[in-house]
C-alpha cells in the first residue's frame, strides 16, 4: 500500500508541498521604517536598475497606518 502511494507522489508530484514566490511572502507582512508603518499590500520586483549588494530589489505598496493613505517603497530581499 506506501508502495503504491509513494509512485502516486512521485507521478503527480508531492500533494503537501506549496510554492511560494518571494512577491506573495512579502504581501501581508509589517513593514516599519522612520516614516512609515504599515502592511505591505502589493509586491513586485523593481522596474529600475536598484541595485543592493547580495540582494534583489523589490517595489512594495504599504498602506500607511500613521497618517493614512499608500506609499511606495524599495526593499532589498536576500536570496542566498
Amino acid at each position: 500500500m506506501l508502495d503504491l502511494l509513494s509512485n502516486k507522489i512521485k507521478k503527480e508530484g508531492s500533494p503537501m508541498a506549496n510554492l511560494y514566490n518571494i512577491e506573495s511572502l512579502l504581501v501581508g507582512k509589517i513593514y516599519r521604517s522612520r516614516s512609515v508603518e504599515g502592511e505591505i499590500v502589493s509586491a513586485e520586483k523593481h522596474p529600475k536598475c536598484v541595485w543592493y549588494d547580495g540582494a534583489e530589489a523589490y517595489l512594495v505598496q504599504v498602506r500607511d497606518n500613521l497618517r493614512g493613505g499608500y506609499t511606495y517603497r524599495s526593499v532589498a530581499v536576500n536570496t542566498d
